[in-house]
């Protein structure tokens, strides 16, 4: 990984950009970032996050493995729900220089806390042994080991045997899937780089709980605010700060809402409401199989890809612009 990656910002967009904002409606606001640098473990709300060619910087790239490779998530594991991560130190910004510091192997790491358990460092950077036959749903390849040191922290944690293994962008490549968007590259995220999910969407939800949740049982990169609920819904194409996303498919929710993040227990809630509220059903999408499926959120991706000499930022407080609309619910693709 280069040491450094400068990014000015006159040069990282396009004049149609810069057109489509000005003769667009301004939406929304991001309101907070969030990284998830191991799958299915807590999230980090940043300030800021660079946008690289399979998501943001960090994000899933390292994740949790049994004896035979294959990836532990929080469906079967909700006890990684209690597993913090902090970056130390935190990546740099210049914002007179438009610079951003990226880390070396030994000054720039992760710090990863569990109940009862002793810290654990992992550069951000490590290589490690290579080992092949890692797997994360549908794709097999081959990743990084991050050590014994992390691989008995991960078997003491679960009680059971586990490696934490990093991605191998310099050589794998895992891609979306191409049903709903080509060429899209990933690392161990479930089905594109970005979710994203509104605040305005989430008072409504909690209006319809006995007990409110928090947006981290959602999971999202991008939190906003100040859309009306559910309005998200519709957004096709849209400008986060001057990058260009494209709307994938409505996010439909599996077990993990249901998992207390602060306690890693598993209950009914909010997926019963979400049956009555915002499910295939109650949205009349004649074209979800099953009917039960419940949505929160969309899944996006980046239309401005970076490039080995650019980096692309976003930040906590760019407005959002919608570019383009679906003419409804049953046009969006789920």
């Amino acid at each position: 990984m280069m040491e450094k990656i400068t990014s000015l910002a006159t040069s990282l967009f396009s004049s149609s950009s810069t057109v489509e904002t000005a003769d667009s409606n301004f939406t929304a606001t991001v309101s907070s970032i969030f990284i998830y640098p191991i799958k299915s473990c807590r999230g980090i709300s940043v300030p800021q996050a660079i946008v690289t060619p399979t998501g943001f910087l960090w994000d899933r790239n390292w994740m949790v493995v049994n004896s035979k490779g294959r990836a532990y998530t929080q469906r079967t594991e909700p006890r990684l729900a209690l597993v913090s991560i902090q970056f130390s130190p935190n990546h740099v910004y210049d914002e007179q220089q438009h610079e951003i510091s990226l880390p070396t192997q030994e000054s720039y790491y992760m710090l990863i806390n569990g109940p009862e358990m002793d810290t654990l460092k992992v550069g951000l950077n490590q290589n490690g042994e290579l080992v092949d036959d890692v797997s994360v749903w549908e794709w097999s390849g081959s990743a990084y080991d991050q050590g014994l040191e992390a691989s008995n922290w991960f078997t003491d944690f679960l009680g059971k045997p586990s490696r934490l293994v990093r991605f191998r962008h310099d050589s794998e490549v895992r891609l979306a899937d191409p049903n709903y968007v080509m060429e899209q590259k990933i690392a161990f995220s479930d089905v594109v780089p970005f979710m994203l999910a509104s605040q305005d969407s989430l008072d409504h939800l909690n209006r319809h709980l006995e007990e409110p949740v928090l947006i981290n049982r959602f999971r999202p990169n991008f939190l906003v605010e100040g859309c009306v609920a559910f309005g998200e819904d519709l957004w096709k194409r849209i400008l986060i700060g001057k990058l260009r996303f494209q709307i994938v498919q409505l996010c439909s929710r599996c077990k993990v809402p249901t998992i207390d993040q602060e306690t890693g227990l598993i209950g009914s809630e909010p997926t019963e409401i979400l049956k009555k509220i915002h499910s295939a059903k109650s949205l009349r999408i004649a074209a979800a199989s099953p009917n039960s499926k419940v949505f929160f959120g969309q899944n996006l991706v980046c239309k401005d890809p970076s490039s080995p000499t650019e980096s692309k930022i976003v930040r906590v407080g760019d407005p959002i612009y919608v570019l383009e609309k679906f003419s409804s619910i049953i046009d969006v693709p789920i």
